[in-house]
């Protein structure tokens, strides 16, 4: 079972609250103190004069003992003068010890520390990314929060929380990749409420995350010196590694299977990862091949800052290579203007975007590339029911994905993924609109407490009551008949009642749940 993660917030609180310094102290060479940290940015810190320690050159590149097929390639490599290596390579173990390398596996790679002060306050626990270090860190976190109301996976917990994208995106944007376990949030069904390059996130629970913790540190490893040097000074050696491991995973062997969902899965499952072929791969792009950061950006949009009864914003977050919406509203399509036009190759070449459908209902989802090169899209989404991600396979999601892809002439980019995560747990029915041509609401089941339906409750909530729509198409009006357990009452919109009292819901975080109640309001 994974490790405990307790009171995380007062963890993010704390390390909010640190005091910048407008000139950095010099700790021992891979030690993070509180007297060297320096404010980066308004949610992290950095060491400007951080020194990776200096391993023995005599060290073996990787225990003599492993004879592996990767292995043995990555000693070739060295063999022919081709090895990056790890000079600028530091280890980040995120859960003290919990999940480490195997012993001597990596003699060459040094790893992070954290002074006890730090260490006190759980700045080296659980979430990485509140210390962002100018050097190439491959990290893992084999913990997830395992107690309390909001039992997750630390990705989850990046994802539902306000700041957790921004910090995400942080560390994949400054050659920082870490791995993360899903515990449980993968299972029967996947729980995440989107997508993202930012980090790995593999199948299982603690020490699920070894083998792809040992991959990255070999693929880094196999790049070219020169190539290396590039991505560490362009800040593309997270999408690179994220771009190579979907790119070598098992069954995808083409440009177009990249393209799809089964290259980017929200979870990945090691018996898909191929290091040999990630190795060869990263050995063979050159500097002036590496592909970009994908950078995207909603410029419309019906999607709302206020929607569905409770009035909560359908925006989840927004950062450069990763979107996602919950959907809220009552309308059976949404549509986007997506813009990737901020992309920009480190080397000058003229992109082509590639915009598809990773996960949905292709006859649901509709996108269409604007101009020459793709740069922009028109995206359409109909209503999504809960679904098998695979046909023929038992895992359930609720949610939508659509990747951006820029191709340099060399190689895709990693993926820039727009994310849809559906309310499912209520039940809703559409039909065709006889007036309208598409569809239209019939009834929304609100009460998932009463069904037992699981929905996450930091972002979505229960209700006790059908709303059942009907309509007058003669007059083009409709109305509500709302039932409840013991009476139904009749409205002339979610917000009013028949007879012209107004209504207010009320939204209210319970123990194990959140829930909304109606007050029908008092006319003076």
């Amino acid at each position: 079972m994974c490790c405990k993660v307790k009171a995380f917030c007062r963890f993010t609180v704390f390390a909010l609250a640190l005091v910048s310094s407008s000139q950095a102290a010099k700790s021992d060479p891979g030690v993070v103190s509180r007297e060297d940290l320096v404010k980066f940015g308004p949610l992290a810190w950095t060491i400007p004069n951080f020194e990776i320690p200096k391993m023995s050159p005599g060290l073996p590149v990787l225990d003599p003992a492993d004879n592996s097929p990767e292995a043995t390639l990555l000693r070739r490599l060295e063999q022919q003068g081709r090895l990056g290596g790890f000079d600028n390579v530091i280890y980040d173990n995120h859960d003290r010890g919990h999940s480490l390398p195997e012993t001597g596996a990596f003699p060459r790679v040094p790893q992070l520390y954290f002074e006890k002060e730090l260490r006190k306050h759980h700045m080296d626990y659980g979430l990485a990314g509140r210390v962002i270090l100018p050097a190439i860190v491959i990290g893992n976190s084999s913990t997830a929060i395992t107690s309390g109301q909001r039992k997750r996976s630390q990705p989850r917990l990046a994802m539902t929380s306000s700041i957790g994208p921004y910090r995400a995106f942080l560390t994949y944007a400054n050659n920082h990749l870490y791995i993360y376990p899903e515990h449980r949030d993968h299972d029967k069904v996947d729980f995440f409420p989107g997508n993202w390059p930012y980090m790995v996130i593999s199948q299982g629970s603690s020490r699920s995350d070894k083998p792809f913790l040992r991959a990255m540190l070999m693929t880094v490893a196999a790049f070219s010196p020169e190539t290396q040097r590039a991505l560490q000074e362009k800040n593309l050696i997270a999408p690179t590694l994220q771009m190579i491991l979907r790119r070598s995973l098992k069954s995808i062997y083409s440009r177009s299977t990249y393209w799809s969902g089964a290259a980017h899965p929200t979870v990945f499952d090691k018996k898909n990862l191929v290091p040999e072929r990630m190795i060869s791969l990263a050995s063979a792009i050159r500097p002036d091949e590496i592909p970009p950061m994908v950078h995207i950006e909603v410029e419309e949009e019906d999607f709302r800052d206020q929607a569905g009864l409770a009035g909560l914003p359908e925006r989840l977050y927004d950062t450069p290579s990763a979107i996602a919406r919950n959907w809220r509203g009552f309308r059976y399509t949404k549509n986007m203007v997506v813009s990737a036009a901020k992309t920009a190759d480190p080397n000058g070449h003229d992109l082509q975007f590639i915009w598809t459908v990773l996960r949905g209902d292709p006859d649901k989802v509709r996108i269409k590339p604007i101009g020459e090169n793709g740069t922009q899209a028109e995206i359409s989404i109909d209503w999504h029911d809960t679904r098998r991600i695979t046909p023929g396979r038992d895992r359930l999601t609720d949610r939508v994905d659509i990747g951006v892809f820029a191709w340099n002439g060399f190689h895709d980019s990693a993926p820039a993924i727009i994310s849809i995560n559906f309310p499912n747990h209520q039940k809703r029915e559409y039909a065709p609109d006889p007036i309208g041509g598409s569809k239209r609401l019939i009834s929304i089941d609100y009460d998932a407490i009463a069904r037992k339906a699981h929905y996450d409750a930091s972002l979505f909530w229960s209700a006790p009551w059908v709303d059942f729509m009907v309509y007058d198409d003669t007059a083009g009006t409709f109305e509500i008949r709302r039932a409840f357990v013991d009476r139904t009452v009749k409205m002339a919109s979610p917000n009013r009642m028949l007879d012209g009292q107004t209504v207010t819901y009320i939204l209210k975080d319970q123990k194990r749940h959140r829930t909304v109640s109606m007050e029908i309001d008092v006319v003076q």
